[in-house]
């Protein structure tokens, strides 16, 4: 795995379907202005001086609930795992299965 592809917010953008079709390097590459705008996860990650939210020790906040709440980028706790074990060195992930992703696919 990649760890400069993992995204401020649990998900990875090494297997992410929009970074190959639109050519997105990854939230940390852009620093948090992604194509679709600015991300709020990776900016406040960013002004912390975290690798991703996992590190936060208000984890999981109420930016990342309304995040794994939202019914297109909602994962069913996906991100929240990565989290937990990026944050204790496990270099693994899942990949997340929501409707943004599902979107990218028909693009």
């Amino acid at each position: 795995m990649d760890r400069s592809m993992i995204a401020y917010c649990g998900s990875y953008c090494g297997v992410c379907e929009w970074k190959d079709k639109l050519g997105c390097q990854g939230c940390k590459a852009c620093q948090g202005n992604v194509f679709w705008g600015e991300c709020d996860k990776a900016k406040c990650c960013i002004e912390k001086g975290f690798d991703h939210c996992g590190e936060c020790p208000e984890l999981p906040c109420e930016k990342l609930c309304g995040l794994f709440d939202d019914p297109e980028h909602g994962d069913k706790g996906v991100r929240l795992r990565n989290l937990k074990n990026w944050a204790s060195g496990n270099d693994t992930y899942e990949k997340l299965g929501n409707a943004a992703q599902d979107q990218a696919k028909e693009l």
